[in-house]
């Protein structure tokens, strides 16, 4: 009973990466509104919602939890991650950047070895490594990667901002008591905070239509909302180590839906790249889809 509520805690987990994939394709259709200011608008939208919903059907106590060493690190996971990896953006070449943001799914699987009760497999390791070279290779297209030219602090800032998520998602392992309603809470504190920030390094320019305003609310409801519940409930009571390796799906399903809504075209690296992706996911997730059955079933 245990291994089956595990089970379908890691495949809600796992339904953040379907809605992380969507980021891309809002991004691209949210015109040129800046990263921080798209952060603010985004969480403005989930923090307020949210907060709103939760403030009503349980109070404020579920918005704000009285372990404040929880609510503390979810808001340095949602903001620290993201001005880290906008700086990283800013301050290295993007597919440098977007590869070694790319470390937090490997991280993850390595950090889960450190919990009291996991025990990291030779698969799990290897789901992981061969989903990261999926990645690199959808990430940089085959070509080299950048790690000189002056970039050294966007390099840092990106490999930061890796830490930081895989940080995150494997300390709220200690806080599984803290229920995911508290997400609310720190998606509104993340927009709050995104606001100087997007003042103090971005001109504010506003989404230009309908489309556009669409696009930024999508954005707010799905990858930069309701994905940060699923995912923090996934990190507290799954398999923290298939969550990690599963990750990697989400660059490839961005792409194809990126390709399918036409701002990509269909590549042999993209194949081999959803190749590599999916046989590392199911490498690492062997486990709990080939787990022996009951002794007994029929």
């Amino acid at each position: 009973m245990a291994d089956r509520a595990q089970g379908r805690a890691t495949l809600i987990g796992m339904s953040a990466v379907v809605m992380w994939s969507t980021l891309g394709l809002f991004t691209a259709a949210s015109g040129a509104v800046p990263p921080l200011q798209m952060n603010a608008i985004a969480f403005a939208v989930s923090g307020g919602l949210s907060v709103a919903f939760v403030a009503a059907r349980h109070g404020w106590g579920a918005v704000f939890p009285k372990r404040k060493a929880a609510f503390a690190l979810m808001v340095c996971g949602l903001f620290g991650y993201h001005a880290l990896y906008f700086a990283a953006l800013r301050n290295a070449p993007p597919v440098t950047a977007n590869l070694l943001n790319y470390l937090w799914p490997l991280l993850i699987v390595v950090f889960s070895g450190l919990l009291p009760g996991e025990r990291l497999k030779a698969h799990h390791l290897a789901g992981a490594g061969l989903g990261f070279v999926g990645a690199a290779l959808l990430v940089t297209g085959g070509e080299g990667l950048s790690l000189g030219g002056g970039h050294l602090f966007g390099i840092l800032c990106a490999v930061g901002a890796a830490l930081f998520w895989s940080s995150y998602s494997v300390l709220s392992r200690r806080f599984a008591d803290v229920p995911s309603t508290a997400v609310s809470g720190a998606c509104l504190v993340t927009a709050l905070l995104s606001i100087p920030a997007h003042l103090a390094f971005e001109q504010t320019l506003w989404p230009a239509n309908g489309v556009e305003w669409a696009a930024s609310i999508g954005t707010g409801l799905l990858p930069v909302g309701l994905a940060f519940f699923v995912w923090d409930h996934g990190c507290k009571h799954g398999d923290i180590r298939v969550l990690g390796a599963s990750a990697y799906a989400a660059p490839i399903l961005s792409t194809l839906l990126l390709i399918g809504f036409g701002f990509g075209a269909f590549t042999g690296v993209v194949v081999a790249a959803c190749l590599l992706v999916t046989a590392g996911a199911l490498l690492a997730s062997k486990d709990m889809l080939f787990s022996a059955r009951p002794a007994g079933a029929g």
